[in-house]
């Protein structure tokens, strides 16, 4: 009878699992262990950290605002520099002392005031232009509706007195022709008119169109007082109109030429290169100063 060789059993069947729990927490210790080693190679070391923190103040200090208003920018540069601050405390290679908290803090105070005076100088300003353009433009209507209301107002004592002497001067226009009628009549004895009638008659006729006439004159003279004090209303009230339209247009260039308005980059410059002057005390005190802790010339 033949040898039948037995099968082998597989070298890890029933092996425990206690030895590969152990090793599995082994390679995860190892994992976590380089995990620590590498969140420390990137903490910044300290030197690396007051650069950074100096030229990021040095940059905003010099950053400027070309468009008004400008104040709509002051609060988003005003939280960057806090945010400066708050990340170079916080970093675990910064130890700060009470000495630099409350000069950081008393420079963050004071350019947070300075910029809200000039926020409001500016507000101020702004509304100031936009009150003067509101009233430039109220003072240019004025003066359209002004100068249609004269016309309307004269078209009409015109059309009175047009009504007025229409029947006289038609009279007198019928009086004139009647007078050119009777000076070419042919007057003699053998005529249908003597001299003496014609005479008379032509004497009736100019006394009665002397009378129109004056009655004429009279009527346009009584809408001469009516038309004479609107005129004079008229031209005082646009003087008044006029007189306010450059008084406006003086105000608004004063306003817009005003120098005193900017973008406050001295007071933020001045601001930035206190709080590197506060890094720099800090660093002397704690006897970790540094050359690249100088913010460079403006």
């Amino acid at each position: 009878m033949g040898y039948q060789q037995r099968a082998r059993t597989p070298r890890d069947f029933g092996r425990r699992p206690g030895r590969t729990t152990s090793k599995a927490k082994s390679g995860k210790r190892r994992e976590e262990s380089g995990a620590y080693r590498s969140e420390e190679e990137h903490v910044l070391t300290l030197e690396k950290v007051v650069d950074r923190t100096v030229n990021s103040l040095t940059r905003l200090g010099s950053q400027r605002f070309g468009v008004p208003p400008f104040y709509g920018h002051f609060d988003r540069w005003l939280v960057n520099l806090q945010t400066i601050m708050s990340e170079f405390q916080t970093s675990p290679t910064i130890h700060v002392d009470d000495q630099f908290t409350k000069d950081c803090s008393q420079v963050l105070s004071d350019i947070e005031v300075a910029l809200k005076e000039r926020r409001l100088k500016e507000a101020s300003r702004e509304e100031a232009i936009r009150k003067n353009s509101q009233d430039l433009l109220e003072a240019k209507s004025l003066l359209a509706q002004t100068e249609r209301e004269y016309a309307t107002r004269t078209k009409e004592i015109e059309a009175k007195k047009e009504l007025a002497i229409k029947p006289v001067a038609g009279t007198v226009g019928k009086l004139r022709e009647e007078l050119n009628r009777i000076a070419r009549m042919r007057a003699g004895f053998l005529r249908s008119i003597s001299k003496k009638t014609k005479a008379q008659k032509e004497a009736e006729t100019s006394q009665r169109l002397n009378s129109t006439k004056s009655e004429l004159a009279k009527i346009k003279q009584s809408f001469v007082p009516e038309q004479e004090k609107l005129r004079k209303e008229y031209k005082e009230r646009k003087q008044r109109i006029l007189e306010q339209i450059a008084n406006q247009q003086k105000n608004i260039e004063i306003l817009e030429a005003g120098s005193e308005i900017d973008d406050a980059v001295d007071i933020r410059r001045a601001a930035s290169d206190a709080l590197v002057n506060d890094v720099n005390s800090l660093l002397q005190r704690s006897g970790q100063a540094s050359e690249t802790t100088n913010p460079p010339e403006q």
